[in-house]
C-alpha cells in the first residue's frame, strides 16, 4: 500500500502474523491484497512449503518484504532467537541457512536475525562479543546471496533480558560488521517503550535503518490508539529520506479492516492519500 504524503511516500506492508488473524494464515495473502497492500511480512514461513507461499504471493500480486530467522520452541532458551545465546551456535547457523533459503525462494530482500535472551550467568560483554561474531558469520552468508540482514532491539518489558540493549547497540553491531549488508529494524513501538525520543533517535540512526515497523503504545494497537504522535513520526521518517517498507506489526483493536482507518486518518493529517 502506497501512501503519498506532503513529506514523501510511505510504503506499508501487512504483517500477516498480526493482521487478518480472523482468517487462516494462507488466506491472509488475498485479504491483504484486497485491502490494498502490495507487500507483506511475517515472522515464520517455516510451517509451510516455500513453493506454496510463493504461489500465494504471486497470485495475490504481493511482494515478500521480510522474514525472521527461526525461533526455538516456546519455553526454550532460543524462543526469541539464537544469535546472542551462548551454547546455541549450531542452532543459530542452521537457522540462518534455512532463513536464507526461504528468503531466496520467496524473493524477500531482508532477513531479521533474532538475537534472543541473554542466558543467566553469561556477562553482557561476552554476549555482545558472541552476537557480533555470529552476525559477522551471517553477513558473509547473506552477502553471497545478495540478501540484507536486519537487527532489532525488543523492549525489556515485553521480553525481559533481551540481548540487544538498544537500537543504538544494534546499529553499533551493523557498523562493526558490514553496514552494506547489515542494518537496523527500527520498530517504533519497541523504541517508544525502550526510551522514547523517537524522532531524534530515528534521525540519528537513519543511515543504518533498513526496515521500519509500527504499532502504538500502550496495547500495541494500530497507530492512533495510543500515545505516539504518529503524524509527526511518519512525517519525520519520510523527511529523513527513508524509502523502505514500513511493516504494520500491530494488534488491531477490533478487527483488521476496521483498524485500517488509521491509514486515512493519520495519513490525512500529514496531507496523504492512498494509491
Amino acid at each position: 500500500m502506497i501512501v503519498e504524503t506532503s513529506a514523501g511516500r510511505l510504503r506499508l506492508a501487512a504483517n500477516l502474523k498480526w493482521l487478518f488473524t480472523e482468517l487462516p494464515f494462507l488466506e491472509r495473502f488475498d485479504a491483504a491484497a484486497d485491502a490494498g497492500f502490495t507487500g507483506v511480512e511475517y515472522a515464520s514461513p517455516y510451517e509451510f512449503d516455500s513453493a506454496e507461499l510463493k504461489r500465494r504471493l504471486t497470485d495475490a500480486g504481493l511482494t515478500q518484504v521480510l522474514i525472521n530467522t527461526p525461533a526455538g520452541p516456546t519455553g526454550s532458551p532460543t524462543q526469541n532467537g539464537a544469535a546472542a545465546v551462548a551454547g546455541a551456535e549450531d542452532e543459530f547457523r542452521d537457522g540462518v541457512q534455512r532463513a536464507l533459503e526461504y528468503a531466496t525462494a520467496l524473493d524477500a530482500r531482508l532477513v531479521h536475525i533474532m538475537a534472543g535472551v541473554r542466558p543467566s550467568g553469561v556477562s553482557a560483554s561476552d554476549t555482545v562479543s558472541l552476537y557480533t561474531e555470529n552476525i559477522a558469520w551471517a553477513a558473509e552468508q547473506a552477502e553471497a546471496t545478495g540478501l540484507g540482514l536486519v537487527l532489532e532491539a525488543i523492549n525489556k518489558r515485553d521480553v525481559p533480558g533481551f540481548a540487544v540493549e538498544s537500537f543504538e547497540a544494534a546499529a553499533d553491531v551493523a557498523r562493526t560488521v558490514n553496514p552494506n549488508v547489515v542494518g537496523v529494524l527500527f520498530d517504533v513501538y519497541h523504541a517508544q517503550v525502550d526510551r522514547g525520543n523517537l524522532i531524534e533517535r530515528f534521525n540519528d540512526l537513519h543511515p543504518f535503518i533498513s526496515h521500519v515497523q509500527v504499532a502504538d503504545n500502550p496495547g500495541r494497537g494500530e497507530p492512533g490508539t495510543g500515545e505516539i504522535a504518529y503524524p509527526n513520526v511518519l512525517s519525520s521518517i519520510v523527511r529523513a529520506g527513508y524509502t523502505g517498507w514500513i511493516g504494520c506489526e500491530y494488534r488491531p483493536a477490533t478487527n483488521t479492516i476496521d483498524g485500517l482507518t488509521w491509514i486515512e486518518s493519520i495519513g490525512g493529517s500529514v496531507g496523504a492519500k492512498t494509491a
